[in-house]
């Protein structure tokens, strides 16, 4: 019989699925892109929690390989504000369930009121979402049935980067031997995942007492990380359930700055960058240093950490496909600080909810 899955089992399952993902490129993204108008230059993508995250982290690698205009929309507001512009010629809608309400309904009303490409981006091939838009991207991760999207959620990023890459491709933008070499970036970053499960944990271990006391938590972050410290936002509220905010770097020097204090914990999210952006996180997280002594570094610009804060996750050399593999400690340690707390997230909570707030279109089959 098999075991219950668990939000740590599916963050296990990451590598192997991931890089048959990549394997089975470029299947998928040709199917979801037939009949696409290749000179379309102005996208939107509309998505709510996880999936607008992963919409974050992917646009600059996809507006960087397609030479495409991304606007991305909570799609609730959407529907019920803003208009549609006429200029508008694909549009993506992200549910891992195919199930979001909000994300359908935005979705039908383009396709109601306007000749645009519709793509349903999803986990599920036949699910609801697909019943309203001209194609269908399969993510290839299969149904996730933990109310805590982790192996979606890199499935989606990995999805929307390699949309955006073969789009390139078909308009002759990216040569062979570069879609070759992108390809095996992946696969290089994916190969890694497993490695960064274990130094992510032992992470943990060290600073168990710390994360397990912390009152609340912030992560910071620049660039195509900025989706990253978003997603964190998302998982921390979900599974360890006390105050978190992920924000992007100027945003937090406008305010958020202000309610530091010496028991918050912060993240600075490190990645390759112009130097000038590099300089100005580096002085931001001297001077929060100055204030709490509970800073901590994931960075992906090295493999030698400077201090015993700070988790060296290597060199990425790409930071548009960064947000790819940044996220990944924050799913590690959503399951063990949760569990620190005394919190089992495999006891589900709030089961009504969905279908109180009309969020869903069906029931979750979630374990």
């Amino acid at each position: 019989m098999m075991s219950k899955p668990t939000m740590l089992s599916y963050i296990l399952e990451e590598q192997e699925t991931l890089t048959a993902a990549i394997n089975a490129y470029p299947t998928n993204i040709d199917a979801a892109i037939n009949g696409l108008n290749l000179d379309a230059a102005n996208w939107l993508v509309l998505g709510t929690g996880s999936s607008i995250n992963a919409a974050k982290s992917a646009k600059y690698y996809i507006e960087k390989m397609a030479d495409v205009k991304l606007a991305i929309e909570e799609p609730y507001n959407f529907t019920h504000y803003e208009k549609i512009d006429p200029q508008l010629q694909v549009v993506l809608g992200i549910s891992q369930s195919g199930q979001s309400t909000s994300t359908i309904e935005a979705m039908a009303k383009i396709t109601n009121h306007h000749a645009v490409h519709t793509m349903a981006v999803t986990s599920i091939p036949d699910s609801e979402i697909t019943k309203v838009t001209t194609s269908t991207l399969d993510i290839l991760s299969g149904r996730e049935r933990v109310g805590y999207v982790t192996l979606g959620f890199s499935a989606t990023v990995l999805a929307l980067m390699l949309l955006g890459l073969r789009i390139g491709v078909k308009k002759g933008l990216i040569t062979p031997e570069k879609e070759a070499a992108e390809l095996q970036e992946f696969l290089d970053l994916t190969s890694r995942f497993n490695h960064v499960i274990e130094q992510s944990t032992r992470f943990f271990e060290t600073h168990r007492k710390d994360f397990q006391l912390a009152p609340r938590f912030t992560s910071i972050a620049y660039g195509p990380a900025a989706g990253t410290a978003k997603e964190m936002e998302t998982k921390f509220s979900e599974t360890i359930r006390v105050p978190s905010l992920g924000v992007e770097l100027e945003a937090f020097m406008h305010g958020p700055y202000l309610e530091i204090n010496p028991e918050h914990r912060l993240f600075f999210i490190e990645t390759p960058a112009k130097p000038e952006i590099i300089e100005k996180a580096g002085l931001l997280k001297a001077y929060e240093q100055r204030h709490t002594g509970h800073v901590f570094t994931i960075s992906l610009r090295t493999s030698a950490a400077e201090d015993l804060n700070t988790l060296a996750l290597g060199n990425c050399t790409d930071e548009f496909k960064a947000p790819y593999l940044a996220i990944l400690p924050f799913q590690v340690f959503c399951w063990y600080i949760s569990r620190e707390k005394g919190i089992d997230i495999t006891n589900r909570i709030f089961t009504d909810f969905s279908q109180a707030v009309k969020s869903k279109t069906a029931v979750q089959d979630y374990v």
